[in-house]
């Protein structure tokens, strides 16, 4: 089964189109884990990659049975050097245990040779001899592909090996995207030329819901441009930013769906992992120790919003 139907039957299971983004912030973590690895390794990063594996797996083990996937962005990780990786690998494995679909949040991009060793890193496998190894776990993970096809072709090698998938960005949700997203070339905005090569890429992993493994990063806080992308792509799954803290609202991001109200799925990360800093959680626990209830009640609440609009 390729691996966009294995994403769409969860969020058919249950559903509820949201990824939880696993972007901790060490703002975000109860005290009560901090001061542990504090207390035990210093003001490290040591400490703060425990303290954020810890927080993940206490973050989804309250939310594997209400969501079909979780998208942890490297880049929090990468800011405390090895000890950071290490809590991203645990936090990714501990996710597939628990039966969830892993996106990886990494957007790499560079030349093939370059592109190839990041695919084999975080798709494929590394080989050493006569031994290969997986290093990462992923299901996905989110490239750039403004540096043109060569760049995505080693991706796509992989996808097809391994029955793995990736989001191209197309249209990204931050503020300045259309700098140069929105440039017209030929009358046509840049946004919308990835969108036609991001169908063409994902012409040969079409599912039997219609949908590529082939994806795109379509951001909530831009709907006529999404709107746009979706006719232009009508067999491109989206992954959508933008949802909730960014200022994307349900009304907004319902155009990235199709009639049957699939072809999405939308990420929330702080909105979801900080649930328990809201007024409006506090009676979802008692104990600090059940902080993330706040995450599991925001999952719900999301998918009831989402709900109400595709």
């Amino acid at each position: 089964m390729l691996i966009i139907d294995k994403l769409i039957k969860k969020i058919n299971e249950t559903g509820n189109p949201t990824v939880v983004g696993l972007d901790p912030r060490l703002n975000y973590i109860p005290e009560y884990i901090t001061e542990k690895y504090y207390d035990k390794y210093g003001y490290t990063p040591k400490a703060a990659a425990k303290a954020m594996l810890k927080f993940n797996k206490k973050i989804i083990d309250n939310v594997c049975d209400i969501v079909p996937a979780v998208k942890p962005q490297i880049a929090m990780y990468e800011r405390y050097g090895i000890d950071g990786l290490k809590a991203y690998i645990k936090t990714c494995e501990y996710a597939a245990e628990k039966g969830l679909i892993v996106i990886g949040d990494i957007k790499r991009s560079d030349i093939s040779s370059t592109a190839e060793a990041y695919s084999d890193a975080h798709l494929g496998k590394c080989r050493v001899g006569e031994n290969e190894f997986s290093c990462f776990t992923h299901d996905f993970v989110t490239v750039n592909a403004y540096l043109g096809s060569d760049g995505i072709t080693p991706f796509l090698d992989d996808c097809r090996a391994y029955e793995k998938g990736i989001f191209v960005l197309a249209k990204t949700s931050n503020p300045h995207s259309g700098e140069i997203q929105d440039l017209l070339v030929d009358g046509t905005p840049i946004y919308e030329k990835m969108g036609a090569l991001i169908e063409k890429w994902g012409e040969d992993f079409v599912g039997e819901y219609g949908f590529s493994s082939v994806g795109a990063v379509v951001g909530a806080t831009h709907p006529q441009q999404a709107k746009r992308l979706r006719e232009v792509m009508p067999h491109t799954f989206f992954l959508v930013p933008g949802y909730g803290a960014q200022g994307g609202k349900a009304e907004d991001l319902a155009v990235c769906f199709d009639k049957n109200g699939i072809g999405a799925i939308v990420n929330s990360s702080r909105g979801i992992i900080a649930a328990h800093m809201k007024d409006q959680y506090k009676d979802c626990f008692s104990d600090d120790k059940d902080f993330a209830l706040a995450a599991r009640q925001a999952c719900i609440d999301m998918k009831n919003d989402l709900r109400r609009c595709i």
